[in-house]
């Protein structure tokens, strides 16, 4: 076991050091731009799986705090010259507590109905944003100012500096999970997933634990609106609320696996890669293939492994720790 236990902090030391020099070996643009990307859906993917992994509350309305995290910050900078790192603070405030009302709405539906009350509720969003024409820009949205080399506005010339900015969200956003993985309010969540009525038979708090975990995603999830509309230097009602968003955090989580720490970072890894590539090489000469390989990938997934790529490799890891006594 303490081979087991050396072996796992070499890797995870292993795998910081990687990623921490990465951007600086790798020269080319484009690749950074994916190692980006990858990034930031592994950090909005564990920001939903604390709800839709743990819990196992399937929601596809995470747009909607995606969205009001990049308006506030954005709002802050452009009209009041708020630095964004503030404005990032405070949208992450401003999505927590709109999930107040927004869980307790939703919260009173269970399976499918809260799915689709959580869909209609970032659609609302989306819908308001886009008659805000004053305060919001409307449907044509607006070009974030380009200040040039700015580290206090979050804005920097090359893109290794917004690569390390998402990947202390993600460290984040890990640190979180594992905190509440291994807490009471992380088994009273597994629980409240497992069965929520016998959960609650035998005392755990379900509307307060899925309160308290939802405003934590959406905090999370804010952070990471902001970081995006800072990168792509622009915003609207159709990019901040994208239903995109909700679908690929989800993806992500059920193709790595759902309830688990890594599930959404190895499901990013393989989807956000695949469809890079897919890009790159074929580009719009075949329209659909980045779709039908999704599909399939989700497809396969579903039918061999349900519990994601994390449940292949726990159970090849059982096996493993198994066999070492019999050897012995």
């Amino acid at each position: 076991m303490a081979d087991i236990n050396k072996w796992k902090v070499l890797s995870l030391a292993a795998l910081v050091v990687v990623v921490l020099v990465l951007p600086q070996v790798v020269k080319s643009s484009f690749a950074v731009d994916i190692f980006i990307r990858i990034l930031l859906f592994s950090f909005i993917g564990v920001a939903w799986n604390l709800m839709g992994g743990y819990a196992k509350q399937l929601s596809l309305g995470h747009a909607a705090y995606f969205g009001l995290g990049a308006y506030t910050s954005t709002i802050m900078q452009v009209d009041f010259s708020i630095s964004p790192w503030i404005g990032m603070v405070a949208g992450g405030g401003v999505a927590t507590l709109a999930s107040l009302p927004i869980g307790w709405l939703c919260f009173r539906l269970r399976g499918p109905y809260f799915t689709i009350a959580t869909i209609a509720t970032a659609q609302a969003l989306m819908l308001i944003f886009l008659k805000f024409r004053d305060l919001a820009w409307g449907a044509e949205g607006t070009t974030i100012p380009n200040l040039g080399s700015s580290p206090l506005m979050m804005q920097f010339e090359g893109k290794a500096a917004y690569y390390y900015v998402v990947l202390g969200l993600l460290a984040l956003g890990l640190v979180i999970t594992w905190r509440i993985e291994r807490s009471w309010m992380g088994y009273y969540l597994v629980a409240i997933g497992e069965n929520e009525d016998a959960a609650e038979a035998i005392g755990v708090n379900a509307p307060r634990i899925k309160r308290d975990i939802y405003m934590i995603s959406a905090f999370l999830t804010a952070l990471a609106g902001t970081f995006y509309v800072q990168y792509i230097y622009f915003i609207d009602p159709a990019t901040a609320f994208n239903f995109n968003i909700s679908i690929e955090a989800a993806l992500v989580s059920i193709v790595g696996g759902i309830g688990t720490l890594w599930g959404p970072v190895i499901g990013t890894v393989l989807l956000e890669t695949t469809s890079a590539l897919l890009q790159s090489w074929l580009g719009g000469s075949t329209g659909g293939v980045q779709l039908t390989v999704y599909a399939l990938i989700l497809m396969t997934v579903i039918l061999w492994r349900p519990t994601g790529l994390m449940g292949m490799v726990s159970d090849a890891y059982q096996r493993y720790v198994s066999r070492k006594p019999a050897r012995a």
